[in-house]
């Protein structure tokens, strides 16, 4: 909660999707993210589907294909492996 604090990234709970997108769209900004971030709906179902919690990294393909889970973070996380897969599905293509 500190680098939340920190960061100014500190939000009360959204009530409805406009005011979801708003504090994504402010999270973005100001934590200067660059790649692109996705809005999941007020029913979580890609939350529920892709297992989002604890952290994780994933590649999904154009269409929705899963190419690589990576196992829960931080600890689980290796770049390396996410890497290999982003190389993997380059070459096949």
């Amino acid at each position: 909660m500190q680098s939340n604090v920190r960061d100014k990234v500190l939000f009360r709970s959204p009530r409805d999707e406009a005011e979801r997108a708003s504090v994504a769209g402010a999270c973005v900004r100001k934590l200067g993210i660059k790649f692109p971030a996705l809005i999941d709906g007020f029913d979580n179902n890609v939350e529920s589907a892709y297992t989002g919690w604890p952290d994780r990294m994933y590649l999904i393909a154009p269409g929705g294909r899963l190419l690589y889970k990576s196992k829960p973070g931080p600890f689980g996380f290796h770049p390396e492996e996410l890497a290999k897969a982003i190389q993997i599905a380059v070459n096949s293509n």
